[in-house]
């Protein structure tokens, strides 16, 4: 067996026991329905946008689109603005709420479990634990952030996300 499959399998089994030790346990992992986290997740990704654009972008009915907006809506997790370009159009945006919904269903491990046992860690070890799993994330197989296929190193331009989900930009609030 070569060294690589060698650390492959202690990594895969330390894995599962990270996953079993600190998955989360404080109900269902998530309380959107799927819908609801499909409108907000594209929401999170694209930017503010009008209900007929979430509606072509989601390949769903207006009308339907309508309804999930309006029923998050009255959730506190999205709010209706003016278009600041156009007053005439009006956009659709997570608010703190919504973000916050968002990261939480995103979570597969607690935060505050691991967040206890990172405190118990030696000064640094918690840096370069995730610092070597960023590493491997962005080594492997299809990341963009993976090798170059020259051979030239990494190639830049890495994502953010879940994995196997898809990339996940950045947005900040437009100014009102």
């Amino acid at each position: 067996m070569t060294d690589e499959r060698a650390h492959a399998e202690r990594f895969a089994e330390l894995f599962r026991a990270v996953y079993l030790t600190f998955h989360r346990r404080d109900g269902p992992r998530s309380q959107l329905a799927g819908a609801s986290r499909a409108v907000l997740e594209h929401l999170a990704m694209a930017g503010p946008l009008t209900v007929g654009e979430a509606a072509a972008h989601l390949n769903r009915a207006q009308s339907v689109i309508s309804e999930i907006v309006a029923h998050l809506e009255r959730q506190g997790l999205l709010e209706r603005e003016d278009d600041p370009a156009d007053r005439r159009r009006t956009l659709i945006w997570l608010t703190p709420q919504g973000h916050d919904a968002l990261r939480r269903d995103r979570e597969v491990l607690s935060v505050d479990l691991l967040a206890r046992a990172m405190a118990r860690l030696p000064p640094g070890h918690a840096d370069e634990l995730t610092a070597g799993l960023r590493t491997l994330v962005d080594l492997a197989p299809g990341s963009r952030e993976g090798p170059d296929p020259g051979g030239g190193g990494p190639v830049p331009g890495g994502v953010t996300g879940r994995a196997g989900s898809q990339p996940t930009r950045r947005v900040t609030r437009p100014p009102r």
